[in-house]
């Protein structure tokens, strides 16, 4: 019986893109915090959440959750998460 060896990499060629568009400022903007559903994910996200009240003045924060970590996120939170100026996810164990 013959022997298939196969390549587990990737054989096509990276392609560049660019990186996402920077907020000039978070002041009167809408974040969106996104929690992947991994331990610790909440409390590091209370704490952000914190300081871009207090510190940046954002005007509102967003909090969603993914059901799980182990899928990408539904449709449905994708199109909530559309909403804000900026998303910052919290990935944590």
């Amino acid at each position: 019986m013959p022997i298939t060896l196969v390549n587990p990499m990737n054989e096509l060629a990276p392609q560049a893109s660019a990186p996402a568009r920077r907020l000039a400022r978070l002041q009167g903007r809408n974040i969106a915090l996104l929690d992947i559903s991994k331990p610790g994910g909440s409390i590091f996200l209370d704490r952000i959440e914190y300081l871009l009240k207090e510190r940046y003045g954002v005007a509102s924060v967003i909090r969603e959750m993914k059901p799980t970590f182990a899928k990408p996120a539904p449709v449905e939170l994708i199109e909530i998460l559309r909403r804000a100026d900026a998303v910052i996810e919290a990935l944590a164990d």
